[in-house]
């Protein structure tokens, strides 16, 4: 009988590999900018995303992710595949990434754009395709090369994902090096060292990469947490309000930081809007099973892992609930109780959870809402189904969020969608309010320089009466 016997893992042999990987990556973009042209950059970003959004390779992975992961379900994640790059491709088409973008006779100023360099991109196990599939595209658009570091749990998926791109590379002639991976085993130790050496990071998941990230030294853009909250007001029209949150909330099994987490109901509409949900496949808990799911969810602080998007069947298995029409049930609710620390529930939760609070007016639903994102989720976006606009605007006057989202299905529209202006992204930046760099959704202007040529213009200098005038007429000199 023999013993195996486990060997320590050198962190200098693991820097070595990360150092390994930036060099080669070094190496292929100086060759892919040398002489490039646009057509260049554009045909290496087709090529990549061509070899996600071929149907027989998207159904491979989504299905590899689901398998791999144990996260969302395979037929939503071959719809997200299909359309948040379908989407970025529309995003980027036509856009001007080399070269001369901008020649202004006015400002007699010049703008040329430039690559960044290597892109290092950490991504979640939450969507271990279409998000590195997401910064490849962009990164190759700009004339970058990048590096990605996947989840542990994601790292086989994006191997796969990784060899197609390669494949589809082969046919246009382009180094295998411009898109690479950390390879397994994932640790902590290779994606510091990539944070470390990259040009620039792309950084999408855990708030606690999030922050080495930022403190790695290396230019970052990350992104905060979510938690969405979305108020239904008494104007609303109840059942498309309830079919959207509906749809948004069961997505890929709520996988992502934009499905709806809180709804606040104004009181005058409540029970209506109530029944239209429970059409929609919600089933409201009350009392002693409202806590079981509760307890369950959360443990010790942390998610559960065996409720976080998985089926309806699995989440209500593990918390040991029962539901009326069980067989049409598509989500679970809980009435909030409080905000806040000892009442998790007001959290992010990425399960078919949600939880609902009653407001006595859109006054009260506001000033809730306002709590739940200070608690968390602040900067990410809030939704609001209603007919008056100016509620939407008042939002956006007063609520520490880069989006409000208005009469959509929310996890749809915040990251871009074909009937709104948003740019096609995984990755939203929530600004100063979720501690980011951005308050944008991640897209291709975040992986490019630009430089600047200056000249002289007629001079424009104005005087200081001209400038103070309305000041002194107010104040004084």
């Amino acid at each position: 009988m023999t013993t195996a016997v486990a060997h320590a893992v050198n962190p200098q042999d693991e820097e070595a590999i990360v150092d390994s990987l930036v060099a080669r990556a070094r190496a292929a973009q100086a060759a892919f900018e040398k002489g490039a042209t646009q057509k260049r950059y554009d045909t290496a970003a087709l090529a990549a995303a061509w070899a996600l959004i071929q149907p027989e390779r998207n159904a491979e992975l989504a299905a590899m992710a689901v398998e791999t992961t144990g996260l969302g379900n395979v037929r939503d994640k071959i719809t997200k595949n299909h359309r948040k790059t379908l989407g970025l491709l529309r995003d980027i088409r036509g856009a001007k990434t080399h070269g001369i973008i901008d020649d202004n006779a006015e400002t007699g100023i010049t703008k040329i754009a430039r690559p960044i360099g290597v892109i290092g991109a950490v991504v979640p196990s939450t969507n271990p395709v279409a998000t590195p599939a997401n910064n490849v595209i962009n990164a190759l658009k700009c004339g970058n090369a990048i590096i990605l570091s996947p989840s542990p749990k994601g790292a086989e998926v994006c191997e796969r994902l990784l060899g197609y791109i390669h494949a589809e590379f082969d046919k246009v002639g382009l180094d295998h090096d411009l898109v690479q991976m950390i390879p397994a085993p994932v640790s902590k130790v290779k994606a510091q060292r990539l944070m470390e050496t990259a040009d620039l990071l792309v950084v999408t998941g855990s708030q606690d990469n999030v922050r080495r990230a930022y403190s790695s030294g290396t230019p970052a853009i990350g992104v905060g947490a979510g938690n969405v909250t979305v108020i239904v007001d008494e104007t609303a029209n109840l059942a498309d309000a309830a079919k959207k949150i509906a749809a948004s909330k069961c997505f890929d099994n709520a996988t992502s930081c934009s499905s709806e987490n809180v709804l606040v109901v104004v009181d005058e509409i409540y029970d209506a809007f109530m029944s239209e949900l429970a059409a929609a496949g919600g089933r409201m808990l009350h009392g002693a099973e409202a806590d079981k799911l509760n307890t369950a969810l959360f443990q010790g602080g942390k998610l559960n892992r065996h409720m976080i998007a998985h089926d309806i069947a699995r989440v209500m298995e593990v918390a040991g609930v029962s539901v009326e029409d069980a067989g049409n049930a598509r989500f679970l609710a809980i009435p909030g109780e409080g905000i806040g620390p000892d009442h998790p529930e007001s959290g992010e939760k990425l399960s078919l959870v949600l939880t609902v609070y009653r407001a006595a007016d859109f006054a009260a639903a506001r000033a809730l809402a306002a709590r739940v994102l200070a608690h968390q989720g602040a900067g990410h976006s809030i939704g609001i189904h209603t007919t008056d606009d100016a509620r939407a605007v008042e939002l956006g006057l007063d609520m520490p969020t880069c989006r409000v989202i208005v009469n959509q299905a929310h996890c749809f529209a915040t990251g871009g969608s074909f009937d709104n202006g948003m740019p096609f992204s995984l990755s939203m930046g929530c600004g100063s309010w979720g501690g980011n760099s951005i308050d944008d959704n991640l897209h291709w202007r975040h992986f490019m320089n630009t430089t600047k040529v200056v000249r002289t213009i007629p001079v424009n200098e104005p005087a200081v009466d001209d400038i103070f005038a309305g000041y002194w007429d107010r104040a004084g000199k």
